[in-house]
């Protein structure tokens, strides 16, 4: 997915130890979501109302 947006990393994730979970969203016209320990990694891409029906 191309394009530059600000990443919020989440507040729930392990910090910097080994194997800790991280994850980062963008939020834009869609809500994209990486590993921020693998930031050129693969991303997901949800569709704003998928995001909203996910996080209720």
């Amino acid at each position: 997915m191309t394009g530059n947006c600000a990443w919020r990393k989440s507040s729930y994730s392990g910090g910097s130890s080994e194997g800790s979970s991280c994850v980062e969203v963008a939020f834009a016209q869609a809500v994209r979501v990486r590993d921020s320990k693998n930031t050129a990694g693969p991303e997901l891409e949800f569709s704003v109302e998928a995001w909203r029906a996910f996080i209720r």
